[in-house]
């Protein structure tokens, strides 16, 4: 009888598959028979096995886009947030530097030597960029597109470059202006802590906590009656 229970069971979750078994069937030998029909020897057509193969390529290519682009993510959000972290110390050496006497662009040199890493690479392509020949302002207007986070830097340092207007002001202001941001993000992530430490108490601390004091003494007066 628990044989028979078994197998009737068997039966009914297999029928699914052997019902899509049966339709893919079909499916498969046509498929299996156009393939042999354009590999046949009679006069085949290039540009349909180029296309079909270079189809294929694409598809991989996208998928692999698609498995890729969380990381990609993840890693512009890393990025942008080392830049909002890096931009106040930035832009204060580009202040000391203007206000020592030095142009934008060798304020912009001098800051690329002694910046955070990752804002120091975006210094560094704008030096780079001018020493191949593209314009202060150009140079700059590529790296804003890039990091969006740096574009007022960028026009503040463009239109100093552009105008010859003193640049020390609107950096003193940019820097506050990124001290207070970076002072409200701090004060943001303080606020979800409590959050995040929700699921490790409830689910974590609070089970242990019942199976290390209550369970025993539960267990305890259970062996007493």
């Amino acid at each position: 009888m628990t044989l028979a229970l078994a197998l009737a069971w068997a039966g009914l979750l297999a029928s699914p598959f052997v019902v899509r078994a049966r339709r893919a069937a079909p499916a498969t030998r046509a498929v299996s028979l156009g393939g042999t029909a354009v590999a046949s020897p009679t006069r085949s057509a290039p540009w349909q096995s180029r296309l079909g193969g270079s189809v294929i390529r694409l598809r991989e290519v996208a998928g692999f886009r698609v498995f890729l682009a969380p990381f990609a993510r993840q890693r512009a959000a890393l990025a942008d947030a080392a830049l909002a972290r890096e931009l106040p110390v930035a832009v204060d050496l580009l202040g000391v530097a203007v206000g020592a006497g030095c142009t934008p662009y060798l304020a912009v040199e001098v800051a690329a030597r002694w910046s955070p890493p990752t804002i120091a690479a975006s210094l560094h392509a704008v030096v780079r960029a001018c020493e191949l020949g593209v314009g202060f302002g150009a140079a700059w207007h590529d790296v804003a597109l890039r990091h969006a986070r740096l574009e007022p830097l960028a026009e503040a340092l463009a239109t100093g470059d552009r105008t010859g207007a003193p640049v020390g002001p609107a950096l003193a202001r940019l820097a506050a202006e990124e001290r207070a941001a970076a002072r409200r993000r701090v004060e943001a992530q303080a606020r979800r802590v409590p959050v995040r430490l929700l699921f490790p108490l409830v689910f974590l601390v609070l089970p242990a906590f019942v199976l290390l004091t209550v369970v025993p003494g539960l267990a305890a007066g259970l062996a007493r009656l």
